[in-house]
């Protein structure tokens, strides 16, 4: 275990052989969150690292990993394409397992694009405390008429999407229009694409809706 600017980083393997990253507080941890990556990106991307270390500074507790095919993309250099979803959730319900078996008290789960669906397809099942999803894809670019939001509608677990405005796989306009569950809190960030990045002319930084989305999501688990 090695100590990070914001606590103590433990990396390795879990029981799968998929790489993981626990990010603890120099605290005790007030509240605890799985965040799974999206899919183009591994879990130490530069806005999964941004998230991790602001959430960890607020007290959350942040577990990282990588899905199988990402996993051989570390290893091999070689990019291929996510793996199907029933191996996805699959390995998502079993890291829950394990972290479970590690820490006490309620876990949340969530993830960046891909990894926050995943989630919200197993939150009800895996009876996470909370889910929490970073740039929700709706629909897959340029395919608004094929909403992939079915679950959202039932979904019961309390949950927070933090979405950017004009993001391409999920913009308010749209959005505005589906059917989701009242267990669903959205809060949009103002001229933000995909990645939470915003247009220039909105008057604000790239860095500003990141610490946003941060303070928004430890708020939204206790742990400010």
């Amino acid at each position: 275990m090695s100590k990070g600017s914001s606590g103590f980083i433990d990396a390795g393997q879990c029981e799968l052989g998929l790489p993981w990253l626990w990010d603890e507080p120099p605290q005790a941890a007030l509240a605890t969150l799985i965040l799974a990556h999206g899919a183009g990106a591994p879990m130490d991307s530069a806005f999964m690292q941004h998230m991790a270390q602001g959430l960890v500074s607020r007290g959350v507790r942040v577990v990282r990993f990588e899905f199988a095919y990402m996993a051989q993309r570390r290893a091999d250099g070689r990019k291929r394409p996510p793996n199907p979803q029933a191996q996805l959730l699959q390995q998502w319900r079993e890291v829950h397992t394990q972290v479970r078996q590690r820490v006490a008290g309620p876990v949340a789960i969530g993830g960046k694009s891909m990894g926050g669906r995943m989630a919200s397809l197993l939150a009800d099942e895996l009876g996470a405390s909370k889910l929490i999803c970073l740039g929700y894809p709706f629909y897959a670019a340029g395919k608004p008429e094929k909403p992939r939001v079915a679950h959202l509608a039932e979904l019961r677990t309390p949950t927070l999407i933090i979405q950017g405005e004009r993001d391409a796989l999920g913009n308010r306009e749209t959005v505005a229009g589906y059917e989701i569950s009242a267990a669903i809190s959205l809060h949009w960030l103002k001229a933000a694409d995909h990645d939470l990045k915003p247009l220039k002319a909105s008057g604000f930084s790239h860095e500003q809706h990141l610490q946003t989305a941060v303070g928004s999501i430890a708020a939204y688990l206790g742990a400010c």
